[in-house]
């Protein structure tokens, strides 16, 4: 025919040049807004949100569905926030079907999401409280109605991307309970080692169970003369807390941000729109249990929404805007098991319910056996994960009530550096805490409609949303590489055996950083991503140094080269009361596993047996030999043991002045295992955080 495969090819590249190829296209951006109020016409109205069912009578502030439509000439994308605690898959599912009838919109290119305000009109039924069949019916209409109103507002628009840190607006509410302290869940079994508010009584706990994200970030849009348009934000706490109807702090934020960026538009058609998502928020809340309870804020919802539009708006003046950019977006759906009970525990839920009759349920128990016999007519559900790419700037999303640990998983490895995630998009699926945090238990994994998916459903929608993250930037994921601050490097600088910075968004492998490739294990028993000690320190450019917080497990290496003298370093976090156990926890063991020998070295913190909060080194039976200073709970330290013979010398901090230097018949150790954050025995482990532990293969006073 005449053509050379030399021009076929030159024919394709033109082509691919001419649709963007491998590059960003840019596309003449429109942008259209639009608020539709969603309070239900009708009272009284179901509100869920509890473990009971209730009803609301009046309306505090009403609820709304914002909508943002954006369109680059190929692709056009809906966006909406609604005022409801959570929307199940198939009524938006029938909502994006009604407005792409009314809208030229496809239904695989509208992301519908929830702010989570415990005080809106029922739509899902979720726990002891049903659908409100009049709502859901309504809700439908209204929504499709939101993306309709919002595409004919569209008109030429800028896009830009604002972010600051509101790390005093949001905490972790869930905590680790001690090892003595562990609760019955409502199916008669102790399983509670972390639960939601457990650490008003600090006694009870050792700390927070995971990280938070205090980001607040914003996607903003206005018009070709700078007339603002909209803007959807993102934040990561829970929720407040109102009176019912109510759009809780979402709503106040919205219209705060309305009021303080575009007042009065006189002759406008089309306000300035703003829509507050819901960041990853499953175990987060706004108080800080951290603090000394006489010092922690108590501000009521209008402080606190203050507070918080007074650092969103400083960070949307200093947004810049581009004027053209393209749009992509992908979705994927997925068919993901509950966790569906076992015979046992069907038999117990069917008693339960029997004995009910035909009224709802009234206490914990009941609502959790009604909820067994759900998961079990069900077996499994349908998702939806989706990833939206506007110019240089990412949306991720996830059905689910999701820890803050999985955003910051996303947006740590997402391909664009400004990356939101959204969370409770497109359905409303419960709870998916990481699987390590399964092991710890608490009301966000007992097996409900709340909590019901199986345990490895977590890294699943969260590799799906980094994988649709890769297809719509056309850009692989980022590597989740720690920086290197000048005390890491002193570290290597030392030539150490291995370097294990503890700094894992999820395990089972801590990774060497020594280069030595000697990489340890983490037990279960261990969450990931706290903070650490010292970020200036042991990061760079801000960057936060990260710790592994240990609540029964331990980290196992084995170095079968490691000889009789030897040094280790660590930084530790207490977090028992050093008054509560015989040893309050054991920070290093070399020994044989599973029991402990004559030959063993164990480096911990003492208690009741020997002299509360200090440190202890045992060799073989003892007697342990105990430091001079009481080290205090909650606070970083740095630990160096070394091994010199039969020497052994514990030094705390900087103190050149060994806390512990003991010399006499202790035979050295051989054997090449060794364990983090507990003993060989597993007696007394470590209830805290741990990181930067570094192990040399001699007695290296330089290393202390």
């Amino acid at each position: 025919m005449g053509f050379s495969i030399r021009g076929i090819v030159f024919c394709w590249f033109v082509v691919g040049f001419l649709l963007g190829g491998a590059s960003v296209a840019q596309g003449e951006l429109r942008v259209g807004a639009a608020v539709t109020d969603v309070t239900p016409p009708q009272f009284p109205v179901l509100v869920n949100g509890g473990f009971l069912s209730k009803t609301a009578s009046q309306v505090n502030t009403p609820v709304n569905a914002r909508a943002i439509v954006l369109d680059d000439g190929r692709e056009r994308i809906a966006i909406v926030v609604v005022d409801s605690c959570m929307m199940p898959r198939p009524l938006l599912d029938d909502a994006k079907h009604l407005a792409s009838k009314r809208t030229e919109i496809s239904a695989d290119r509208m992301l519908i999401s929830a702010t989570h305000t415990h005080s809106a009109p029922s739509c899902m039924g979720a726990l002891g409280t049903d659908a409100d069949p009049m709502y859901v019916s309504f809700l439908r209409e209204k929504l499709a109605d939101s993306i309709a109103a919002a595409e004919r507002n569209l008109e030429p628009a800028e896009v830009g991307f604002g972010s600051a840190p509101a790390g005093e607006f949001t905490a972790l509410r869930r905590w680790v309970r001690r090892s003595d302290r562990i609760q019955d869940d409502p199916f008669g079994n102790p399983t509670i080692r972390a639960n939601m508010h457990a650490a008003r009584d600090w006694n009870d706990v050792t700390g927070p169970s995971g990280p938070k994200d205090p980001e607040l970030s914003m996607i903003a849009f206005r018009s070709r003369d700078g007339r603002p348009l909209a803007v959807l934000a993102n934040f990561s706490m829970h929720y407040f807390g109102d009176r019912p109807i109510s759009a809780d702090y979402f709503g106040l934020f919205c219209e705060g941000l309305q009021s303080r960026v575009a007042a009065d538009t006189p002759g406008v058609s089309s306000p300035f729109v703003a829509a507050l998502s819901h960041g990853c928020s499953g175990d987060i809340w706004r108080r800080d249990y951290a603090l000394d309870p006489e010092s922690r804020p108590d501000p009521t919802i209008d402080e606190y929404t203050s507070g918080l539009l007074d650092i969103a708006v400083k960070a949307f003046e200093q947004i810049e805007y581009q004027p053209d950019v393209d749009l992509a977006m992908a979705e994927r759906r997925m068919r993901l098991p509950y966790r569906v009970p076992d015979r046992q525990r069907l038999e117990w839920a069917e008693r339960i319910v029997a004995a009910m009759g035909d009224r709802l349920p009234e206490n914990q128990q009941e609502v959790l056996a009604r909820e067994q016999l759900i998961l079990h007519e069900r077996q499994d559900t349908e998702i939806v994960v989706q990833a939206v790419r506007i110019g240089e700037i990412a949306v991720a999303t996830t059905p689910n009530e999701t820890y803050a640990l999985t955003g910051l998983k996303l947006k740590a490895q997402s391909p664009l550096v400004n990356t939101m995630v959204i969370e409770l998009a497109n359905g409303g699926d419960g709870y998916i805490p990481p699987p390590e945090q399964h092991v710890l238990g608490g009301y966000n994994t007992w097996a409900a409609r709340s909590a019901g998916l199986e345990v490895e459903a977590e890294p699943k929608i969260a590799e799906a949303a980094i994988q649709l993250l890769e297809r719509v930037s056309d850009r692989p994921r980022r590597r989740v590489q720690p920086s290197l601050g000048t005390a890491a490097q002193q570290i290597l600088d030392a030539g150490p055996l291995g370097y294990w910075r503890l700094d894992e968004l999820s395990g089972p492998i801590a990774a060497d950083r020594s280069g030595n490739d000697r990489n340890a294990f983490f037990e279960p028993g261990v969450v990931f991503y706290l903070e650490g000690p010292h970020s200036d320190a042991f990061c760079s450019n801000g960057e936060t140094n990260r710790s592994a917080h240990f609540a029964g497990g331990r980290i196992r290496a084995s170095l079968a080269e490691l000889g009789p003298d030897y040094s280790v370093s660590l930084w530790f976090w207490n977090g028992m009361p050093i008054d509560a156990r015989e040893t309050t926890g054991w920070l290093f063991s070399r020994d044989h596993p599973h029991g402990t020998t004559p030959w063993g070295d164990h480096l911990g913190i003492g208690g009741t047996a020997t002299e509360p909060g200090r440190l202890i080194f045992l060799h073989g039976e003892g007697p342990p030999a105990v430091g001079a200073t009481q080290i205090e709970r909650w606070s970083w330290n740095r630990v160096t043991l070394t091994r010199e013979g039969d020497r052994v010398r514990v030094y705390l901090g900087d103190n050149e002045t060994p806390e512990i230097d003991i010399q006499g018949s202790m035979n050295p150790p051989t054997m090449g295992t060794l364990f983090f954050g507990g003993r060989s025995d597993n007696q007394s482990n470590f209830e805290g955080r741990l990181d930067e532990v570094a192990l040399f293969g001699r007695s290296n006073e330089d290393t202390q």
